[in-house]
């Protein structure tokens, strides 16, 4: 391996398409990303087939601008990066055929890598990572705790039971009239209100570190629905404020609890509603209070939605490891870090 170790990483799990060059596994070259929110938010959600298509339109695209902004020859690259999995199996599969066949075309290893470890990894183009430590996950299709003893070791000791903390945000957000995706805009819309409704904290003393937001979605669109067939007039910024207080409870309190179990050096918070100011504030605030020793690490907002470059940052462990695939790597959307029992 040359010392300037360099990664081309292709990512279409979901609604973007995005290809990066990462250096060392830390340094972006470039993260070029196409987002499909426009095409999407007049159905209130992710469109599988359409977003199949978007990716088709946009990869070759993706892949040419990574390359030309980074000024890297094909012949430069270490090695190529793709998610395969967990998603939407027609766009994953897109990223998939394009790093398979530039792979083949340019005779460069192929590296498998789990769209959950690269969110995980987005951590890594912040700073280094040190062991061992406690990532929170928390997206539209996952919300988990995931304990890691060293560089790629990825253990599940919580996660939801039902809803994910995004789903429910979306879900309320529509209920609420406002636009997709609903999870930003609901977080300003929280800051401007009080938890005056207080809807359940579900597990939140339960001894263990799982989570269910079923029950909250439920509870809140019930208040909702029944208020209006009595004709009365909720304030959607107090129904906001109260949502969210629920899910940022349990998930800042079992986050704690958790390091505080396993002895952590450090915490991430990743995923797309790691981009939510209110559990931002609230996790910083409770980890400067409760535990000053453990270092929290949050990424940027460009890098906690879906990116390649995050992916970038997982394949340098990967190649490390030599976790390298063969091109007759396939689609998993249903695939999963460990739980540990």
């Amino acid at each position: 391996m040359s010392e300037r170790e360099l990664i081309l990483a292709v990512e279409s799990s979901c609604d973007e398409t995005s290809v990066a060059v990462i250096e060392n596994g830390e340094k972006i070259l470039s993260n070029i990303v196409a987002s499909q929110i426009k095409s999407h938010k007049r159905f209130g959600g992710v469109v599988p087939e359409v977003a199949s298509r978007h990716h088709v339109e946009q990869i070759t695209l993706c892949l040419e601008d990574a390359l030309a902004e980074a000024q890297i020859e094909p012949k430069e690259l270490t090695a190529v990066a793709v998610t395969y999995g967990p998603g939407l199996v027609g766009a994953l599969l897109i990223g998939l055929s394009a790093a398979k066949a530039f792979a083949w075309a340019h005779q460069l290893p192929l590296l498998p890598i789990n769209h959950m470890a690269g969110h995980i990894y987005a951590a890594r183009l912040v700073q280094p990572l040190r062991f061992p430590l406690l990532s929170l996950l928390v997206s539209g299709g996952h919300t988990e705790l995931v304990y890691m003893q060293e560089d790629g070791a990825y253990e599940i000791i919580g996660e939801t039971r039902d809803d994910a903390a995004g789903e429910a945000y979306d879900k309320v957000g529509r209920v609420l009239g406002l636009p997709y995706p609903s999870g930003k805009a609901l977080d300003e819309l929280a800051h401007t209100g009080k938890d005056t409704y207080h809807f359940p904290r579900a597990m939140l003393q339960e001894d263990n570190y799982d989570f269910s937001f079923s029950g909250l979605k439920s509870a809140f669109i019930n208040l909702v629905h029944n208020a209006e067939q009595r004709g009365e007039t909720l304030d959607r910024a107090d129904l906001a404020a109260s949502f969210q207080a629920s899910v940022v409870e349990v998930l800042v309190t079992k986050t704690v609890r958790a390091c505080q179990q396993y002895s952590v050096k450090q915490v991430i918070l990743a995923g797309g509603v790691a981009a939510n100011q209110g559990l931002r504030h609230e996790l910083q605030k409770a980890l400067a209070t409760t535990l000053p020793a453990v270092e929290l690490i949050i990424p940027p907002l460009r890098l906690c939605g879906d990116n390649a470059a995050m992916i970038g940052a997982a394949a340098h462990v990967e190649l490390a490891k030599h976790h390298q695939a063969s091109l007759a790597l396939n689609a998993d959307p249903s695939l999963a870090f460990e739980r540990v029992l």
